[in-house]
């Protein structure tokens, strides 16, 4: 198991929240701001310059209107 933040399937996850986000119709900033957090904090996750907690993927995945098991159904590793 590749612990790297660079591995495939860390970024295949970074892709479907960027995906997610484009398709509830909301800017990186929009996140952010409803994250209470900074536009460089969406920027770095999506681009997967950031690892993210669990905690941190639940509030994500609500502010996209989803859900932590609906993001990894969606993944399908």
């Amino acid at each position: 198991m590749e612990k790297s933040i660079y591995s495939a399937e860390y970024q295949q996850l970074c892709r479907l929240l960027r995906e997610l986000r484009q398709e509830a119709g909301l800017t990186q900033v929009q996140v952010a701001e409803r994250l209470g957090v900074p536009q460089s904090f969406v920027s770095k996750y999506e681009a997967g310059e950031r690892r993210l907690d669990v905690i941190e993927l639940h509030h994500i995945a609500t502010v996209l209107g989803t859900s932590v098991s609906d993001v990894f159904r969606k993944l399908a590793l």
